[in-house]
């Protein structure tokens, strides 16, 4: 596919970042045979993504029993094999998710051990509380130093005004975030809507100039193609999704990157390339 990597389009648009999450913390093969959960698997979805309109793929690791993981040896070598199979036409983002099994030191911890080129971190897990603010601004000034595109995951419309304030008084630093508007929860049988998207948008304002939503069941698509329309920017993925719009089981995590691509060119926004994406959120 190729991508448009211009910086703004005639609508005055930027263009969409189309984010994919494949595997997700929880979820196997048992959920979807096409789930990938190993390296070499990651490697070959990444290529498929990437043909499909993709710019950043959403990686989490699995131990040896298909747990979730936060290894440095495990994202370096799953990094390593993206690598190989795309070179740079993909942005390789790692989790910090505590997923039930760590707790902030451990996720801080790991994202100093590898070093990855872009991470996602849950304002609610990494800055629980006033007293976790003096050991995540020391965390989030050294991420900025070397340059690692972070993500914020943001769950709920307050916590949008606790991560403006956060920003504010210097505790997550100075310079872009790319924040992640979750629209619901991760619990069974969850279904977002386009409109779970407005409340996040009445609190942030024009504060947040960049952002990004992912959603859950077979709404995700509309929920994608709502907030590209809106100017905000896309992860779709088995994490989130395994399903169509009809309610169908999905082919793969390349089919509901296509689906995301061509309401983007319904819409007339132009997808960005890896090299538009870091450039936006650089």
């Amino acid at each position: 596919m190729t991508h448009d990597a211009t910086t703004h389009d005639t609508a005055g648009w930027p263009p969409l970042i189309l984010a994919n999450a494949p595997n997700g913390a929880t979820r196997t093969k048992a959920d979807h045979p096409a789930l990938p959960m190993s390296a070499a698997e990651l490697a070959r979805t990444a290529a498929e993504i990437a043909e499909a309109g993709a710019a950043l793929i959403h990686v989490h690791v699995r131990d040896g029993e298909g747990r979730h993981l936060l290894d440095a040896d495990a994202y370096r070598a799953a990094t390593q094999a993206i690598r190989a199979e795309v070179g740079d036409r993909l942005v390789v983002q790692i989790t910090s998710e505590a997923a039930g099994r760590y707790a902030a030191p451990e996720q801080m911890a790991v994202v100093r051990a590898v070093r990855p080129e872009a991470v996602s971190l849950a304002l609610r897990e990494i800055v629980p509380d006033a007293a976790s603010e003096a050991a995540a601004a020391e965390f989030f000034a050294w991420a900025r130093r070397e340059r690692i595109f972070l993500q914020v995951i943001l769950y709920a419309p307050a916590e949008v005004t606790r991560y403006a304030e956060l920003k504010r008084r210097g505790v997550l630093g100075e310079g872009q975030d790319f924040p992640l508007f979750v629209l619901g929860r991760y619990t069974p049988g969850q279904v977002s809507r386009p409109a779970d998207l407005l409340p996040f948008l009445a609190v942030a304002g024009e504060e947040l100039p960049l952002w990004s939503i992912c959603a859950f069941g077979p709404c995700e698509n509309a929920c994608a193609l709502v907030a590209a329309g809106l100017g905000g920017h896309v992860r779709v993925g088995f994490e989130n999704s395994l399903l169509t719009p009809d309610g169908h089981l999905a082919e793969s995590n390349a089919a509901q990157i296509r689906r995301a691509a061509e309401g983007a060119r319904l819409l007339g926004r132009p997808l960005a390339d890896a090299e538009a994406a870091r450039a936006l959120m650089a």
